[in-house]
């Protein structure tokens, strides 16, 4: 049944552009479809009509709300690679969006931690800086994308491409959604959260309990995010990590970055610049600069968020606009309350 009623939606969707290709002349193309009717059961006939009208080009024509990078001022700005990287990923109004993303969704967030033991500003950063809190969730149709990065000759990495399809196209029959409509990154990554489809079914849930799995929404894509860091080991109420003082201005002799890991007692003369209740191993992260490298401590929290994005900078702007966005929301709501709270009892 099914299978039915998406099979009758394509025959009603009109042809997608008078550029459409047609992939079904193509081996590689072939030999995906049987193996989708062999293992999975699916019709052959409607995977014939998908493959025939593949997007020439797959980004979405009509105008997206594109996070507007401020050009640099006629003032000198730093040019290390993590200034440049922390410049687009912590500044234009990201905080500030965080914090009312964060009011909004407090409720929702609030239950993320509760059950999966994530802080709301972790899961709030993610979702800020994979589609700007939900203004960007995809400049691309996913299944053309991943059509075109399957099977194409130049396209690299054709056998992974070609799983991310499988798994798009199955998670469209689960959810019971139109594969042509739905957008992404070029790559393929879905929603809010910019999920692969391979981590769609074992790691997106339902939030919301409305029996469908959006993670275009922003309640499933709050669990989302949540489950996705407790199930790659997040630990509640253990730190991300700590910036740390050390001698010199440029960092040398041991290896940094998330793959290495080291007791403290034989870091001689590196330490914590402020106080870090933390017992296991640590990474040292280095944030190379104009002048001087920045150097922090990293924890097994640290590691978890680069299971989202394999990048020290990546986790480290998250971690560090998750500060920026909590101190701000202290700041603006909870203080607030405090003094609400305060008049109330000398009344």
């Amino acid at each position: 049944m099914k299978q039915l009623k998406l099979f009758i939606s394509l025959l009603l969707f009109p042809l997608i552009s008078l550029n459409a290709i047609d992939y079904t002349d193509n081996n590689e193309t072939k030999t995906f479809i049987n193996m989708m009717h062999e293992k999975f059961n699916y019709k052959e006939e409607y995977l014939y009509k998908l493959f025939k009208q593949v997007r020439e080009n797959p980004q979405v024509p009509h105008k997206i709300t594109k996070r507007v990078v401020k050009p640099l001022s006629e003032e000198y700005r730093p040019q290390g690679s993590w200034d440049i990287f922390s410049r687009v990923h912590l500044e234009n109004n990201q905080t500030e969006l965080g914090v009312e993303f964060m009011a909004e969704h407090n409720k929702t967030l609030e239950k993320a931690y509760k059950e999966y033991g994530v802080p709301p500003e972790y899961i709030t950063a993610i979702i800020g800086i994979e589609s700007y809190y939900g203004k960007n969730r995809g400049l691309y149709y996913v299944f053309d994308s991943l059509t075109h990065l399957s099977f194409d000759v130049e396209s690299k990495r054709k056998k992974f491409y070609q799983y991310q399809l499988q798994e798009f196209l199955r998670m469209c029959f689960r959810e019971q959604v139109e594969p042509r409509l739905i957008k992404g990154s070029k790559s393929g990554a879905i929603g809010l959260a910019q999920f692969m489809p391979s981590n769609y079914k074992s790691l997106a849930v339902d939030f919301n309990n409305d029996g469908k799995i959006r993670i275009s929404q922003p309640i499933d894509a709050i669990g989302s995010v949540a489950n996705y860091f407790k199930e790659n080991g997040w630990k509640k109420n253990e730190p991300v990590g700590v910036r740390v003082a050390y001698e010199g201005n440029r960092f040398y002799g041991l290896k940094t970055g998330f793959r290495h890991k080291y007791e403290r007692k034989y870091l001689p003369n590196i330490y914590p610049r402020e106080n870090f209740d933390y017992n296991k191993k640590v990474m040292l992260i280095k944030l190379e600069k104009e002048k001087y490298d920045e150097l922090w401590y990293g924890a097994d929290n640290f590691y978890v968020i680069t299971r989202y994005n394999h990048s020290d900078y990546y986790a480290m702007a998250v971690h560090q606009l998750a500060k920026k966005i909590k101190a701000s929301y202290t700041k603006k709501y909870l203080h607030k309350k405090e003094k609400m709270l305060y008049a109330s009892t000398i009344k």
